[in-house]
């Protein structure tokens, strides 16, 4: 990450479940953020545009990038990131396989390498008649415009064409120098094939909603509750054995993280009294767990209103044991045995 972005991303903290130090950026972290208007200048200006060579982007623009991309046709756009954010998507799962989405389809092509050195970032968008350069110190980015006005006519159309073409040939080399950059999260239409395959179409169908509800910098690995624990507690709403969950989600499967992860959310929501873990006799050996639900709320919420229970549930104070305290959350839930089934 070039000095002058480090100053305008916060460094990411050390994540305590993982062991993971600050040294990589991650996705919670940058996003997403309050009052930026450069994301949305970013948007705005690469929108409906055609043959986008980007370099130097940054982990926070991204998102823009990609619903840019989303709201434009045509051939596929060339994307080079900052170092760190591509490795940051496969611990994003709500981003990250978004952008593995647009890769699988060809809408972007994606890369890694160093920003272009243009301007005071080295953050460069270049279309065949216009160019965007993100300029001004750190913490007060904007966008430097350069656009050939057939209009005017004359020099001042010849000068900012000449211009335009030179900065592009520029972009376009740093993208050809750029490393391939494979997005370490499966794709949406891999995901969810997968989930149906391995679980049922009731889970695929909760994933769906809630991935499609969730902003891009929600639910990563640094704090509680992960994107782990939210695909626990979806399962749980259908009654999932633990091994089928972690045999979609880890390495043999769609490899969103390692199975093995998986436990330490498990545990956090039946702590906090959300889920419970069912042994199931199966045959010889140890008992499988199933998952099961047992909150109100969490049963009967939207998909797309899980997160929110979670967020809340997670919120409140805990033991030194990590379990719910004595009094906290219990207002209006009612025991699993006098919950409604259907």
């Amino acid at each position: 990450m070039a000095d002058d972005e480090a100053e305008t991303e916060p460094a990411p903290p050390v994540d305590a479940r993982s062991g993971r130090s600050g040294a990589a950026p991650e996705v919670a972290d940058a996003l997403p953020r309050d009052d930026d208007p450069l994301t949305e200048s970013v948007e705005t200006a690469l929108a409906g545009r055609s043959a986008v060579v980007a370099v130097g982007v940054p982990l926070r623009l991204l998102p823009s990038v990609l619903a840019a991309r989303e709201r434009s046709s045509g051939a596929p756009w060339r994307v080079a990131c900052r170092p760190g954010a591509v490795d940051a998507l496969s611990r994003a799962l709500v981003l990250g396989s978004a952008v593995a989405e647009a890769v699988e389809t060809d809408a972007i092509r994606l890369r890694t390498g160093e920003p272009l050195g243009h301007g005071t970032s080295g953050t460069l968008f270049a279309s065949p008649d216009r160019v965007d350069a993100v300029v001004g110190p750190p913490g007060d980015r904007t966008l430097a415009t350069t656009a050939v006005d057939d209009g005017s006519g004359g020099a001042s159309a010849a000068g900012a064409r000449e211009a335009i073409t030179g900065v592009r040939a520029a972009a376009e080399s740093r993208f050809d120098a750029a490393a391939a950059a494979p997005v370490g999260m499966p794709s949406r239409t891999r995901l969810l094939a997968a989930a149906r395959e391995t679980l049922d179409d009731r889970f695929a169908d909760d994933l769906a909603a809630v991935l499609e509800s969730l902003a891009p910098g929600e639910f990563g690995r640094t704090t509680e509750p992960t994107d782990r624990t939210l695909l626990v507690a979806l399962a749980a709403r259908h009654d999932h054995l633990f091994r089928d969950l972690r045999r979609w989600v880890g390495v043999d499967g769609v490899g969103i993280a390692p199975a093995q992860e998986f436990t330490r959310d498990r545990r956090a929501l039946v702590e906090r009294e959300l889920i419970e873990s069912v042994k199931v006799p199966m045959g010889p050996g140890r008992p499988m767990l199933r998952l099961r639900a047992v909150d109100d709320v969490l049963l009967r919420a939207r998909p797309e209103e899980v997160p929110s229970v979670l967020d809340g549930r997670f919120a409140l104070p805990t033991d030194a044991d990590g379990r719910l305290s004595r009094d906290a959350g219990r207002e209006g839930r009612r025991p699993v045995w006098e919950r409604r089934r259907w």
